[in-house]
């Protein structure tokens, strides 16, 4: 236990988080990869389902690393592209025991801001 509270902490240390990203970043240079941590900033939380059944929450965040979205005229209004980074799903427990799957997809923050003001 005490390994792992240990461990726990050295995760959530924000220095040592610090340090792994600059070690990852200099490996990943070394094969000519350039690396950006995306560190998303909270935004919203939506509660769906999947197939009808499985509660399942998506939260959307915004980082200024994610591409802007853009507009192209078309006949009769705009196709917008959204840019997003989706993390792979995750199963979490719920209050009572119930268990849900959590989604993060990340925007622009341009995205969120012209989402608040459109219907």
């Amino acid at each position: 236990r005490a390994l792992f509270a240990e461990y726990a902490a050295e995760l959530t240390d924000p220095e040592q988080r610090r340090l792994y990203e600059e070690e990852v970043a200099a490996l990943e240079r070394e094969r000519g990869v350039e690396v950006r941590f995306v560190h998303p900033t909270a935004g919203y939380v939506l509660r769906t389902s999947q197939a009808g059944s499985r509660r399942c929450y998506l939260n959307i965040c915004s980082n200024p690393h994610v591409g802007l979205p853009q507009a192209r005229p078309e006949p009769g209004g705009h196709r917008w592209a959204l840019p997003y980074s989706l993390a792979p799903g995750r199963e979490e427990l719920g209050r009572g025991g119930h268990r849900r799957w959590v989604y993060d997809v990340v925007f622009h923050p341009a995205a969120l801001r012209l989402a608040a003001r459109s219907a």
